[in-house]
């Protein structure tokens, strides 16, 4: 067999956990420093912080996808 036809199925559960994670901690962290940047007028920090808050975001966002998905292949996994 050729390693081309070999297939690893994704591990959805995992995915989600680790955005979720990544995406708690970001979220943490941007609000820490938004409040940073607020207090420090013309610095970067306020930027870094938004930046922090859309990558926790997407990472929930991804999160869901993932749980969504997990939730498809198990319903369809009963239908079987």
């Amino acid at each position: 067999m050729m390693k081309e036809d070999l297939t690893v199925p994704t591990n959805w559960r995992t995915n989600a956990i680790v955005a979720r994670i990544v995406g708690i901690v970001s979220i943490a962290l941007g609000f820490i420093l938004g409040m940073y940047g607020l207090d420090e007028q013309g610095s970067r920090w306020l930027q870094t912080a938004l930046g922090l808050l859309v990558t926790g975001m997407l990472a929930q966002g991804y999160a869901l996808y993932c749980s969504v998905k997990r939730m498809q292949e198990l319903h369809d996994q009963s239908k079987t």
